[in-house]
């Protein structure tokens, strides 16, 4: 058994059952939606989320783990004798590198590192997994941490929506632009940069956005996530194209959660890529 603890939060979206496998600690994000506050949950947990999101005219918030929740994680793996490796949501979007930065400084400094993913999603779920199998290899604590620095340069996500209603509900639109937008069809291309979301292109219509999401993603690819919200049918289709385009890349099919997709809203699609 690996002497290192390697702790997340919950959007890096993890299924529950590989997290319970390999003994990858989740502290989550939680929602707070028309006053009822909900840990955000796993893949395949989110759909009641979307649905009453569509249907809702009022607009969830989401909240950072508490200092409490992190030490609480620490706490149990120091007792166990390890070391920890905690890997967050990019500090530009989140308080919970915050968040986990003081549990570690209450619990054990000397024994906990924590890493700004500077990305979320699918590209935090990779870095996670590769942190794992790196402790199960018997590499120490210092030697992980320099080589996640190292991947998290490589990586890159750009989203797009089916709607332009959440974005101006979450306050990244005004009323409008929203309007305007969707007038003229226009399609938003928000990217991952130095961790934080930017808009990074648009299109006429949700397709031509796509394609443009397409070209952004370097030849010498090597693994691709195509997320979506509640768009499971149009990520398939993604992914064939993907798959024909991209023949030496290791292509999946992931589910963005209530966190990162309430701003997006359902039907939204996404990649995440790592070359």
């Amino acid at each position: 058994m690996s002497k290192i603890q390697i702790v997340t939060d919950s959007t890096a979206y993890i299924p529950k059952e590989y997290a319970q496998e390999h003994n990858i600690e989740i502290v989550p994000l939680s929602v707070n939606f028309s006053g009822e506050i909900n840990d955000e949950g796993f893949p395949g947990e989110f759909e009641e989320f979307f649905q009453k999101l569509k249907t809702s005219s009022v607009f969830p918030t989401t909240s950072q783990p508490s200092i409490q929740a992190f030490s609480s994680a620490y706490e149990k793996a120091i007792q166990e004798g390890k070391e920890i490796i905690t890997i967050v949501i990019s500090e530009k979007l989140s308080g919970t590198f915050n968040s986990a930065s003081v549990a570690a400084q209450m619990t054990a400094p000397d024994k906990i590192t924590v890493v700004d993913s500077e990305t979320s999603a699918s590209n935090l779920r990779l870095l996670v997994e590769k942190a794992h199998t790196w402790a199960e290899d018997g590499k120490c604590r210092d030697e992980i941490v320099e080589m996640l620095e190292q991947e998290k340069k490589r990586m890159g996500i750009n989203i797009t929506v089916d709607t332009l209603e959440y974005l101006r509900k979450g306050g990244r639109l005004s009323s409008t632009q929203a309007f305007i937008g969707s007038v003229l069809n226009i399609r938003p291309i928000i990217g991952l940069v130095e961790g934080k979301l930017v808009p990074i292109g648009k299109a006429r219509g949700k397709s031509k956005a796509v394609e443009m999401m397409i070209a952004n993603i370097p030849a010498e690819v090597k693994q691709i996530s195509i997320c979506h919200t509640l768009n499971e049918e149009e990520a398939n289709e993604l992914k064939k194209i993907m798959e024909e385009k991209f023949r030496n890349a290791w292509i999946t099919v992931d589910e963005l959660g209530p966190v990162i997709g309430a701003h997006l809203g359902p039907k939204a699609i996404g990649i995440c890529f790592k070359w």
